[in-house]
């Protein structure tokens, strides 16, 4: 059974032994964030960078507590699962120019690391995976499109036999080359970043969960032993909110991914899964993703592709996935599964924006399956925002953004339903 304390491969493979103090005392910032993980920290680094430095992170556990330390660590392009669902609110000349920013994650994450000397694992090359000729007509299609916003990087599409240049599995007729795009140790990247940030004046307090906000020209944030007053507030909660702010939780539901992580394998062993050492995912509306690991580790990914549920045997469930893209590994042994919520919004879209009626109150929620690329881009976009403004977070922030009714009572029906429409769109666009 998921429990949210089960060790991961990122908790077990962590190279910063960083721990941040608890908020004792009342302070005073100019900016104050609710939230440790990518959308918090990326947020406050990028204002830092700007000069903004009097910022204080309030996280209710520990850094890297929620998505950010449980995901697959996949840097892949793009943002959203299907940039058609928010033409309506961008126009054509908005979708462009999105599409053109979607491609900048992997970028932004290279310079992060470069520039703060993260040890992050970070490794180039991602393959999209097709399992029929549906699928090969997409990703001939997205192999024209990637290469009209990134002429620096490989960009190569593969079908039949050349498909094992990149993946060690029949399970798959073609394949989209990425070498743009690759895999990292979140949640060393993460603390990576979170040092950095600190380097610049900022405060990170741990286990300093925000119990209320007060709104105002001046916001509070009071947590079990201290307060905040600042004069702009930055939502970063994601799918840890906790209904603590009523707006931002309609907007979202929460569903569950899960993640396995096998014993160490030969250096044969990972060069037959993976002559590129990559990252991968198939096209479907719900994807399995998996990657090698710095460790020789294969971790492997996914999320109930129907009926929303939570697996009783997370390790069974993800083994069993494995094995019908990788038969050959049925004697390997699993060392741990893990998983944990996302939240997931009705568009699939990321929201940022203001609350109603509180211009100096910051969101930044509803990745909905992909945070670890798309968060650094967002919250670059976001910080824009929080600071002067650009064209670009209001771009961004025009998406409109549905509630979602119902979510409390009835969210393993409500996903079940959302999932089975997203399949069924798959047919129509390519992605089944």
């Amino acid at each position: 059974m998921i429990t949210l304390e089960t060790p991961t491969y990122y908790s077990a493979t962590k190279k910063y032994n960083l721990s941040y103090p608890t908020l004792e005392n009342d302070i005073e910032a100019d900016v104050v964030v609710i939230g440790g993980g990518f959308s918090g920290i990326n947020t406050a680094l990028e204002l830092a960078e700007q000069g903004i430095t009097n910022i204080v992170v309030l996280e209710a556990r520990y850094l890297g507590y929620g998505g950010t330390g449980r995901n697959g660590g996949q840097i892949m392009a793009g943002i959203g699962h299907d940039l058609e669902k928010i033409k309506a609110s961008v126009g054509e000349q908005g979708l462009k120019e999105i599409f053109e920013i979607s491609e900048l994650g992997a970028g932004i994450i290279k310079d992060r690391i470069a520039r703060y000397d993260i040890d992050a694992d970070f490794c180039h090359g991602y393959g999209y995976m097709g399992f029929n000729a549906s699928q090969e007509k997409t990703l001939r299609a997205w192999e024209k499109q990637f290469q009209s916003v990134n002429q620096k990087d490989e960009i190569r599409f593969l079908a039949g036999s050349e498909v094992k240049q990149i993946i060690g599995s029949d399970a798959y007729t073609s394949a989209l080359l990425h070498m743009g795009g690759g895999h990292v140790h979140s949640l060393n990247l993460l603390l990576g970043e979170a040092k950095a940030l600190t380097s610049y004046g900022a405060k990170i307090f741990e286990h300093s969960p925000a119990l209320e906000v007060k709104y105002g020209e001046r916001i509070t944030v009071r947590t079990g032993r201290g307060s905040v007053k600042a004069s702009k507030l930055l939502w970063a909660c994601d799918s840890f909110l906790n209904k603590l702010e009523p707006e931002l939780h309609a907007r979202t539901v929460n569903t569950y991914a899960f993640q396995l992580m096998t014993e160490p394998l030969s250096e044969e062993m990972i060069q037959r899964i993976s002559p590129i050492r990559g990252a991968y995912s198939d096209i479907r509306p719900v994807i399995d993703y998996y990657r090698v690991t710095k460790e020789n580790r294969l971790l492997f990914g996914a999320a109930t592709p129907f009926v929303e549920h939570i697996p009783q045997d997370l390790k069974a469930w993800n083994r069993n996935l494995m094995l019908k893209i990788f038969p050959y590994l049925k004697d390997v042994k699993i060392d741990l599964a893990w998983g944990g919520p996302m939240a997931t919004s009705a568009n699939l879209f990321p929201q940022i924006g203001t609350l109603s009626g509180r211009p100096n109150a910051f969101y930044v929620q509803g990745y909905s399956g992909f945070g670890v690329t798309p968060s650094h881009i967002v919250c670059k976009i976001l910080a824009e925002g929080m600071h002067e403004g650009s064209s670009r977070y209001e771009l961004f922030s025009s998406v409109k953004h549905a509630r979602i009714l119902g979510k409390d009572h009835f969210r393993p029906l409500l996903l079940t339903l959302g999932k089975t429409a997203h399949q069924f769109s798959g047919l129509f666009n390519g992605r089944r």
